[in-house]
């Protein structure tokens, strides 16, 4: 009796820390039900505000829209209503008062606007604006952050959870005899038997590891949502400016972002066949660090199903993260060796993308350590990044096989007779994977075209035919889909915010760096600036090269241009380059030598041309008090001392009247001027983060509330944004180079 004494005493606590772990899944799967299910009230209060407010600026006459009677609008008009939220703030006496209507009339017309309100709150997209900053969508915001954080801890434990979650509440019930020594003295001999089995696997699961991971994730889970829930309003708002992606997209995954696009757009227009085939791929995120859009989604299971294909996404979609999202789901299958052949120009923006979007190593295969980093990539495995060049002089083993290749800017290989594209098809012939990447619209360069296809699939390059360029873009892809998938912005982003800011790294050509070391030498900070873009050399530099990328993609898609420089000299060179890689691409040049009374007359003429135009202007000149919204993007060919000044030269794009989402690319050079700017004005984000919240070091260094450091006495002071006299900080950043170049330090002051 003893001994079945102790048993029942064992089996009860087996029962109990089963309970536990039943609790602790519960906690996993629950939280976030009851958080989404918050969401969508917050979602739809929102949603309601902005069809309200839109109803403030919404004509009369768009209540024509919802019903065909007689509204009687011209007597409204004529006694001064102008827009439907007059109708919706008046009262049925209101709109009597006017003559000519009578309560039939009103009792229509205050329908009539209802129903107007109820339609554009179906049709309108959740967007958080930080610039309106309402209660609701504070609220809505919170509940978002909420979630990303109990994400973000949970995840660990989500897929243990997740095979626990089905069984364990049923063994739970089969156990329970056990915990009772009588009932398992009365019981049948079957009942004993499945009681012992459901006991002997719940003592599996409970010591397992995996428990131990369920335990601590729930509890780390819940306290990262506490924590969010307390955040100040300041932090939450900061954090959303910062990560306004991972809440959109949070919010699109809950369905509360309003329409996502069409749902075959967002499938590329490919038959529903192939469009549900690869929606069934069952995608591994295991090894990603980014929340993926379902269109996203959709384009890395498309290129795993496919194994060799083209995505062609419009700019701004995320191709990057996509090839990433294949390029994580191979290696969680196996997959060790994974190559990536881009541009020179954007390079150091794939070792960035990889490291900070999935848990696979990037080792740059370029420049000094091109060799080192090589054989590091075939002993350890993980993503090498190289450039077009620089491929053909990778010491790969004879016959190495990478597990999955991604071309980037894929129409740089569309000769057949260059050695780059002869030197890429020889090392992805042997891969059993290649994603090509361009957001060149290919639909009208049916030749080009054909020609990246017969590295794909020979098969299907032979259907294509030049008289393919007249067919509509939908059949076009739809006839090439086995191997080309593109998504337009406006096929999938209904919410993308109004701007789309990017930071366009490139490494410095030799060329470059000697044209940089020499004015490093020289103490010339103006110099310095100019050279990461003016070489003085036949080399195209590596901003121009990425610039004329920018500016070919933006006349694929019809979009006009707008560049700005401190420097007239770059403003020539860019123009001439624009001009000599341009086909009859008319440019517009403008500087503080044009006559004030000349300038919107030159924008005037920019904007009035069809398509796709240039405008080069020195930031000085344009970027103040012109209004350029016919330009969808924007270039900055180097980082200015006063960030205020990059503020509003965007902002003479960005502003009412603007028809398309304006897209900022920002050139910058790595271990250049251009970082050491950023780290000093506009990089201020580490600092404001160590010394905004309550701590130590902001109550003891008084420095830490100093407004200079954040730019709030800039103008008082007579110092740039940073808090730093213009002298001191040119002096400060030639002084950091030298040193950092082995260059002896120079006594003279900066030339400027």
């Amino acid at each position: 009796m003893a001994r079945l004494a102790l048993g029942t005493r064992a089996a009860r606590k087996s029962i109990a820390a089963g309970r536990r772990l039943a609790e602790s899944i519960r906690t996993l799967t629950a939280v976030p039900e009851l958080l989404r299910a918050r969401v969508l009230k917050q979602s739809d209060r929102v949603r309601g505000q902005l069809a309200y407010e839109r109803m403030r600026t919404t004509p009369l006459a768009d209540l024509r829209r919802v019903t065909s009677g007689n509204l009687r609008l011209h007597e409204l008009e004529r006694a001064g209503w102008s827009t439907v939220l007059d109708i919706l703030r008046s009262g049925q006496e209101d709109l009597q008062r006017v003559h000519g209507i009578g309560p039939q009339s009103a009792e229509a017309l205050r329908q009539a606007a209802d129903d107007l309100l109820t339609r554009t709150e179906q049709e309108i997209a959740v967007r958080i604006d930080p610039d309106l900053r309402t209660q609701d969508s504070e609220d809505l915001l919170r509940t978002l952050r909420m979630l990303l954080e109990f994400g973000r801890a949970s995840g660990p434990a989500d897929s243990a959870a997740a095979g626990l979650a089905p069984v364990l509440p049923q063994t739970l019930h089969r156990a329970k005899p056990a915990g009772s020594w009588w009932r398992m003295l009365l019981a049948r001999a079957g009942t004993r038997k499945s009681a012992t089995t459901a006991l002997g696997d719940l003592r599996t699961w409970v010591d397992s590891p995996a428990t131990t991971l369920i335990h601590k994730s729930a509890t780390s889970a819940v306290g990262a949502a506490r924590r969010a829930e307390r955040l100040s309003a300041k932090r939450l708002w900061s954090d959303f400016q910062r990560n306004a992606a991972a809440y959109t997209t949070l919010l699109t995954e809950i369905g509360r972002a309003g329409p996502d696009g069409d749902a075959r757009a967002a499938r590329g227009f490919v038959p529903d066949e192939l469009a549900d085939e690869a929606g069934g791929v069952d995608l591994d995120t295991s090894l990603l660090s980014v929340r993926l859009r379902a269109y996203q989604a959709f384009g890395a299971k498309f290129a795993l199903l496919q194994r060799r294909c083209v995505l062609g996404d419009e700019m701004g979609l995320g191709k990057t993260v996509q090839a990433i999202a294949v390029l994580a789901h191979t290696a969680s299958r196996g997959g060790r060796h994974f190559l990536v052949v881009c541009p020179a120009s954007v390079l150091v923006n794939w070792i960035a993308e990889v490291s900070c979007h999935s848990a696979l190593a990037a080792h740059q295969a370029h420049g000094a350590s091109r060799d080192a980093a090589t054989a590091r990539w075939i002993k350890e495995g993980g993503v090498a990044v190289t450039t077009f060049e620089t491929l053909r002089r990778l010491p790969l083993p004879a016959g190495f096989r990478p597990d999955y290749v991604v071309v980037d800017e894929a129409h740089y290989i569309k000769n057949p007779q260059a050695q780059r594209t002869q030197t890429v098809n020889a090392v992805a012939e042997r891969a059993p994977g290649v994603l090509m990447m361009t957001g060149t619209p290919l639909e009208n360069r049916v030749e080009e075209f054909r020609d990246l296809v017969s590295y794909l699939d020979p098969t299907v390059a032979d259907t294509i035919t030049v008289s393919d360029g007249m067919l509509p873009a939908r059949d076009f892809r739809s006839k090439v889909a086995p191997v080309y998938l593109r998504r337009n912005q406006e096929d999938v982003l209904a919410e993308l915010p109004e701007s789309l800011e990017l930071e366009d790294w490139v490494v410095l050509a030799d060329a470059d760096e000697q044209a940089y070391s020499a004015a490093v030498g020289a103490g010339n900070f103006a110099g310095m600036r100019r050279a990461t873009v003016i070489n003085r050399t036949a080399v195209m530099s590596a901003k121009l090269e990425r610039l004329l990328e920018i500016v070919e993609e933006s006349a694929a898609s019809g979009w006009k241009v707008v560049i700005f420089s401190f420097f007239l000299d770059v403003l020539s060179e860019v123009d001439d380059a624009v001009l000599a890689a341009g086909d009859g691409v008319k440019t517009f040049q403008l500087s503080g030598r044009v006559p004030a009374a000349e300038r919107q007359r030159m924008v005037d003429e920019f904007s009035a041309i069809d398509g796709h135009a240039v405008l080069i202007s020195q930031i000085t000149a344009g970027g103040v008090g012109l209004n350029i919204q016919a330009a969808s993007v924007v270039i900055l060919t180097e980082p200015q001392l006063k960030p205020t000044i990059e503020q509003q030269a965007i902002a003479r794009c960005h502003r009412m009247g603007q028809t398309r989402r304006v897209r900022v690319h920002r050139l910058l050079a790595k271990d250049t001027v251009d970082e050491r700017l950023l780290e000093i004005l506009g990089g201020k984000s580490a600092l404001i983060a160590a010394y905004a919240r309550e701590s130590d070091a902001k109550k003891l260094d008084p420095a830490a509330v100093d407004g200079r450091l954040t730019g709030e006495r800039a103008d008082a002071a007579g110092t740039d944004a940073g808090g730093i006299g213009e002298g001191n900080l040119k002096q400060r950043i030639i002084a950091a180079e030298r040193q950092r170049l082995g260059l002896p330090s120079g006594a003279s002051r900066a030339q400027t």
